[in-house]
């Protein structure tokens, strides 16, 4: 089964995922990823431009690899804002999406104590597109009335 995780940074999805995957289980984290192709010392939340694009490329490479063995284990896929055409692809794979969202203000004490400011940014973007995407459901559930 793939187990597609979204939410907010620091809503905890690793957290959801640690309680859950066994060890055997495939857990494709772009944190993760950075972190471990991030030189020794690198903080925790990297954000250099050189080291996303390089995991992101190892994301996908491990996103294509991992699809083709879940009829052997599960996978825990990490994705904070899939677009409409990676949310497609899950779809299409018959995957599980889990939302984890403890609230929005939760989630901002957890930024700010983090001193992860830039990371405000992706909150509020991220609980911005929740209600255009629950506005753009609604219209279209009165539409079908």
């Amino acid at each position: 089964m793939l187990y597609v995780v979204t939410g907010p940074p620091a809503a905890g999805k690793s957290s959801w995922i640690a309680a859950r995957a066994r060890p055997t289980d495939v857990v494709i984290d772009l944190d993760r990823i950075t972190l471990a192709l991030a030189g020794p010392g690198a903080p925790n939340w990297n954000q250099d431009e050189i080291l996303r694009r390089v995991s992101l490329r190892a994301r996908f490479a491990a996103i294509d690899e991992a699809v083709k063995h879940l009829d052997a284990t599960d996978v825990y896929l990490i994705h904070t804002m899939p677009s409409t055409k990676a949310r497609a692809r899950y779809k299409a794979l018959r995957a599980e999406i889990v939302v984890v969202d403890p609230g929005r203000e939760v989630v901002m004490q957890r930024v700010r104590d983090m001193r992860a400011g830039n990371l405000q940014r992706v909150v509020t973007r991220w609980y911005r597109q929740q209600a255009d995407a629950d506005c753009t459901a609604t219209r279209q559930a009165s539409r079908q009335w």
